[in-house]
């Protein structure tokens, strides 16, 4: 008999008890209390919630980008937060992809060498077949040598989405990836991010204020007032909970089964 794979059951992400607070000369300022869940392996999850909410702060600290005041986030089994700076940078260049509502791509770099900037960083040298192959598989095999300056906002946004997935990473985290298109170029990219989702089997966190688009994740995590208020997913039952330092009204529920 064949034995069990250990790491066949290692969350993608498990972010364990992160609080975030700030102190200035007015006092101490709480953005994100008590934060803890885990996401398996391919699965979907919307972050959402109001301006202001901490869902930002919540993909950064999963990102590694910022740090928790108390708690952690494991990426992979592998502690972020117990590694030095450098050490973090170099786990996201392994593992982690992003997406961003304003592109970030490289004004200076055309559509194919902004897609080779990641490969090329990780030593691949089959970086220019490889962006080029995806390019292509985002629609924009005609556009390899155009710079974003001339590219419409829907085409930026396949260049990043093809950057990001070039990689191959385990995760994938999207900091509202259609907020500067309009609806049906954000559509367009929200089939497009999801399709290459399934194909590469990557986990994909978004954050988006967009009910609708948070519907076609799995799953959906509502922060208010920088807590949990609610997870959401098909194959769960809801419990009623109060969040004790907010009093919001919450539904729990446990963790989702990867998706098929």
């Amino acid at each position: 008999m064949t034995s069990p794979n250990p790491e066949m059951n290692v969350p993608v992400v498990d972010v364990q008890h992160v609080t975030k607070s700030v102190t200035d000369s007015t006092g101490t300022l709480t953005i994100l209390r008590d934060i803890h869940f885990s996401l398996a392996a391919r699965e979907t999850v919307a972050i959402v919630g109001a301006s202001g909410s901490g869902k930002s702060t919540l993909l950064s600290i999963i990102a590694g980008l910022d740090v928790p005041t108390q708690g952690t986030v494991f990426i992979d089994g592998q502690d972020l937060f117990a590694r030095g700076e450098d050490e973090r940078a170099a786990l996201r260049g392994a593992k982690v992809g992003f997406v961003f509502q304003s592109f970030q791509l490289m004004a200076n770099l055309s559509a194919l060498e902004n897609v080779m900037l990641p490969l090329e960083l990780a030593g691949r040298r089959d970086a220019r077949a490889m962006a080029t192959e995806m390019l292509k598989r985002v629609g924009l095999g005609e556009r390899l040598n155009h710079y974003p300056k001339v590219l419409s906002g829907g085409e930026q946004q396949r260049v990043a989405l093809a950057r990001a997935f070039v990689v191959k990473p385990k995760l994938l985290l999207a900091d509202e990836p259609t907020g500067s298109l309009d609806f049906a170029t954000g559509e367009t990219v929200m089939n497009l991010m999801l399709e290459l989702n399934r194909e590469l089997g990557t986990t994909l966190v978004l954050v988006t204020h967009d009910r609708s688009i948070a519907a076609r994740c799995d799953r959906r995590i509502t922060i208010e007032a920088g807590q949990v208020s609610r997870m959401e997913g098909p194959d769960t039952s809801a419990a009623a909970a109060v969040a004790p330092a907010t009093g919001i009204k919450a539904s729990v529920h446990p963790p989702l089964a990867p998706a098929l």
